[in-house]
């Protein structure tokens, strides 16, 4: 099987909770209940194509098309679907760990991409926030260091305060790439 790029990746594990319910409800709609609330929230966060291009593929289209009027994070998460359909295998998987050595990089690009005013990044880290959240643990502590990563804060033993080794080393790592990029 194909490796997606590291990115494109990290937008999937980042989405796997709707690119799951999505192919899902393309097969039973009773099965997802909460996929019409999903995409309304969506929509309310200015994901209008995102959506519609998801409303499309629930009625049926499978036409690779969907793709060309989406931005790139969009259609990252389109296509997934798309594969996800065709072939389960290629689905995220929903219960992965996030590795700090992949997380790290995405995540502190994100929080740089939304303290420099990128409004698509700041929603895509909101929802990766909530998804963290949801996941419980450190994850949800992490979500929970999002605000103020991207207000600045940088001091590694507040940030980490009450994690896992494992929380402080994804913490640490995230600092490290947010140093390299407040170098550039």
């Amino acid at each position: 099987m194909a490796t997606l790029p590291e990115k494109d990746q990290q937008i999937i594990d980042a989405h796997s909770g709707l690119i799951h319910r999505v192919v899902i409800g393309c097969r039973n709609r009773e099965l997802v209940p909460d996929l019409e609330e999903i995409l309304k929230q969506a929509e309310q966060n200015d994901w209008h194509r995102l959506v519609a291009a998801i409303r499309k593929i629930l009625a049926g289209s499978r036409d690779p098309a969907l793709l060309k009027a989406l931005d790139e994070e969009d259609a990252v998460i389109v296509d997934s679907i798309l594969r996800g359909l065709q072939n389960p295998a290629t689905l995220p998987d929903p219960n992965k760990e996030i590795s700090g050595s992949m997380a790290a990089p995405g995540i502190a690009a994100m929080v740089n991409g939304a303290r420099r005013g990128n409004l698509e990044t700041l929603q895509l880290l909101g929802t990766m926030a909530q998804q963290m959240l949801r996941a419980g643990g450190d994850m949800a502590r992490i979500a929970g260091i999002l605000r103020p990563l991207v207000e600045g804060e940088r001091d590694a033993d507040k940030l980490a305060e009450g994690m896992s080794t494992e929380g402080q080393t994804l913490v640490l790592a995230i600092l490290e790439e947010l140093a390299k990029l407040d170098s550039h």
